[in-house]
């Protein structure tokens, strides 16, 4: 979200100053005169931060609004692990990635609302798990409910993401989810094995920098170690998300996944529930109930 402010070239148009601010939703819909949707159904997609919206079909299209089956998920599940969050997950770990079962991944915002789809999925695919989260409850929720086999907490005074990436990872990191960007980016770079895959999903550090955006100072680990650094912008995989949904939907009724939210109230709070992202105080994926 920070990112479509930017009034710089991306994967997608910037926000415009008086637009309705760009986001996911999911609702009810209570006035149709399409054929593809009826008053009730449960739908999902690019809605905005208002509490009604008016799509016509061109619309409908373009927001990418779909219809939802809640019995294979909560409407909050529908935008955490089974929507955009989860597919981000999902399709930069297996298509980006290339997660192979015996291998570690390294996750940074372990806790977060992709991170927690990606460690996740990796237990189930067999890999050996490290998260990278801000505090002793986002670790301890990450190793003790999502299954990680460690969490690093970069907040801790008496070590630094460095040591406890030697003590966790001691042969190496074959993949690294990539939230974050800047020094944990670094960081991680001076562990990495031969032909590592460093998947860049998002740059949170980065985001709000007043200053030039910090790149990879160790990227050379790159070129000695044959890895691979390839960013993923999930709207390339739209047409497997059914996919995904399948298998995920299933892991959540069965148990092996969980999916938490963090829920603000009030569509009147969303400057100020937006902003909870950039410090770190939202604990698993933003929601805003309008």
């Amino acid at each position: 979200m920070r990112g479509w402010m930017n009034d710089a070239k991306s994967y997608i148009r910037p926000v415009q100053i008086d637009e309705v601010f760009r986001a996911n939703g999911v609702g009810t819909v209570v006035e149709s005169n399409s054929p593809d949707f009826k008053v009730g159904d449960e739908v999902a997609g690019g809605f905005g931060v208002q509490q009604y919206a008016v799509l016509d079909a061109k619309e409908v299209s373009r927001a990418a609004i779909s219809k939802i089956d809640l019995s294979k998920g909560t409407p909050e599940q529908w935008l955490n692990v089974l929507g955009m969050p989860g597919m981000t997950g999902y399709f930069g770990l297996k298509h980006v990635g290339l997660a192979k079962a015996g291998e570690t991944i390294v996750v940074s915002a372990a806790a977060g609302a992709v991170g927690q789809t990606v460690g996740q999925l990796a237990k189930i695919y067999g890999l050996r798990v490290v998260g990278i989260a801000g505090g002793p409850t986002k670790c301890n929720w990450a190793v003790n409910e999502l299954g990680y086999d460690a969490c690093i907490d970069y907040k801790c005074p008496n070590t630094t993401v460095k040591d406890g990436l030697k003590t966790h990872c001691p042969d190496g990191v074959d993949i690294y989810f990539d939230n974050v960007g800047g020094e944990i980016l670094d960081t991680v770079l001076t562990r990495i094995n031969k032909r590592a895959r460093i998947v860049i999903c998002g740059a949170i550090s980065q985001y709000n920098a007043t200053s030039p955006i910090q790149g990879p100072k160790n990227y050379l680990s790159l070129l000695v170690n044959r890895a691979r650094m390839e960013g993923m912008v999930v709207f390339d995989y739209a047409h497997q998300y059914a996919d995904a949904v399948h298998e995920m939907s299933e892991y959540l009724a069965d148990g092996r996944m969980k999916s938490k939210e963090h829920i603000e109230e009030g569509i009147d709070t969303f400057p100020d529930s937006l902003n909870i992202l950039f410090s770190g105080k939202n604990f698993g994926k933003l929601v805003l109930r309008v």
